[in-house]
């Protein structure tokens, strides 16, 4: 009985997914009409493993893409997708991951059995930080930047599903926003991150 349960939520979140804005995508108009109040390497967070606290500044002069993740999700295999292009771009594009339980309660776990999951599945190697809030009223700042215009400078978009995907320039300034179903295949994110 609990098996069949555990189906159908994951069935339902799948399902709910698909239809969280799949293919919408948002890219920074060429000229902003506000200026941001910070940048990307104003933030400092804890990485999932250790006690180390990731300064971002160490990002300057990378494009970076930051996703929002979850273990238990219908695009929890987008890891690979993730981890392979990580292992081909990581040079020139810098992937960060977010572990969160905004949808759907899809990452219950501990730090450490996020960290224990995504390696011994996935064999993620890519940046991840410990759990944090994607949305909501204890938005993470990081988050809350990410997605609130008056902060970025033209952004509105807060994640609305697990897997969606910021892109960063080389100056720390948001520049484009992309949905749970596009992978790092898909030719407008290649476009974005400038390969």
């Amino acid at each position: 009985m609990a098996t069949i349960k555990a189906f159908f939520i994951m069935l339902m979140s799948l399902i709910t997914g698909l239809f969280a804005d799949k293919k919408e995508a948002k890219t920074r108009p060429t000229t902003m009409t506000t200026t941001p109040a910070k940048s990307l390497y104003d933030f400092k967070m804890k990485a999932l493993m250790g006690n180390e606290t990731i300064d971002f500044s160490k990002y300057k002069g990378k494009k970076v893409v930051l996703l929002n993740v979850a273990s238990k999700c219908g695009y929890t295999s987008q890891y690979a997708d993730w981890e392979l292009f990580h292992e081909q771009h990581g040079k020139d594009v810098v992937i960060l991951g977010f572990p969160a339980n905004n949808f759907g309660g899809q990452e219950p776990g501990s730090d450490g059995e996020i960290a224990s999951f995504c390696q011994k599945n996935y064999g993620v190697n890519f940046q991840l930080f410990s759990k944090i809030s994607v949305t909501g009223a204890d938005q993470h700042p990081l988050y809350k930047w990410l997605s609130d215009k008056a902060l970025n400078g033209w952004n509105d978009k807060a994640p609305t599903w697990n897997f969606c995907k910021y892109v960063v320039n080389e100056n720390g300034e948001v520049t484009n926003f992309f949905a749970s179903g596009v992978k790092p295949t898909d030719k407008e994110f290649l476009k974005a991150v400038g390969l």
